[in-house]
C-alpha cells in the first residue's frame, strides 16, 4: 500500500510540473515555500519524540502537512476567484482534518495515549481553514437557495455548481 501511495505522489507531482504546467502562472502564485519548509524543518529538529532520523522526518512530515494548505488558500486570497471544483475540495479535505479531533478523542479514551505532535499540528491545520470555512458556508451553502443577481435567471446555487462557475471570493 505504501508504494501505491508513494507511486500516485510521485505520479501527482510528474503532472504537476510536466503535464499541467502551463495552468500555472508564476505572476500570481508567488508564495514562498522556503517560509513553510524551513520553520516545519526546524520544529521537527526540536519536537520530535525520539532524536533519529526516522521520527525526525515523520514529525517534519506532520508539521509540514499541517501549513501545506497555506499556498492554495494564499492563492485563491491573491485571485479573488476560485472554481466551483477547488472550492469543494478544499472543503472535503479540511473536514477530513477535522474528523480527526473526535478519532483523537475516541482514542484517548479507549487507548488512553495522545499524540502530542500530531494533535497540535492538526489543530494548527484546522484553524487554517477555519477562515475558508466561513467563506464556504456562507457562499456556497445551503445550495438549495435561489441566487439573487440578475444574471441567475433563477437558478440555486447548486445549478451553479454543477455547471463548474467561478465563484468570486472577498479578498
Amino acid at each position: 500500500m505504501k508504494i501505491f501511495f508513494i507511486a500516485s505522489s510521485c505520479y501527482i507531482v510528474f503532472l504537476m510540473r510536466v503535464q499541467f504546467r502551463p495552468t500555472n502562472d508564476p505572476s500570481i502564485d508567488t508564495f514562498r515555500v522556503e517560509y513553510i519548509v524551513g520553520p516545519c524543518l526546524l520544529l521537527s529538529l526540536i519536537f520530535n519524540y525520539e532524536f533519529i532520523p526516522s521520527e525526525i522526518l515523520w514529525s517534519f512530515s506532520i508539521y509540514l502537512e499541517s501549513v501545506a494548505i497555506l499556498p492554495q488558500l494564499f492563492l485563491l486570497q491573491r485571485t479573488g476567484e476560485a472554481e466551483a471544483i477547488t472550492t469543494h475540495y478544499l472543503a472535503a479535505l479540511g473536514a477530513y482534518r477535522a474528523l480527526y479531533i473526535p478519532n483523537w478523542i475516541y482514542r484517548y479514551y479507549t487507548e488512553g495515549a495522545v499524540d502530542v505532535i500530531a494533535v497540535m499540528a492538526g489543530l494548527v491545520q484546522t484553524g487554517l481553514f477555519a477562515d475558508f470555512f466561513y467563506v464556504y458556508f456562507t457562499k456556497y451553502v445551503p445550495l438549495n437557495v435561489p441566487c439573487v443577481d440578475e444574471s441567475s435567471n433563477s437558478e440555486t446555487r447548486l445549478d451553479r455548481v454543477l455547471k463548474g462557475e467561478k465563484f468570486e471570493l472577498p479578498a
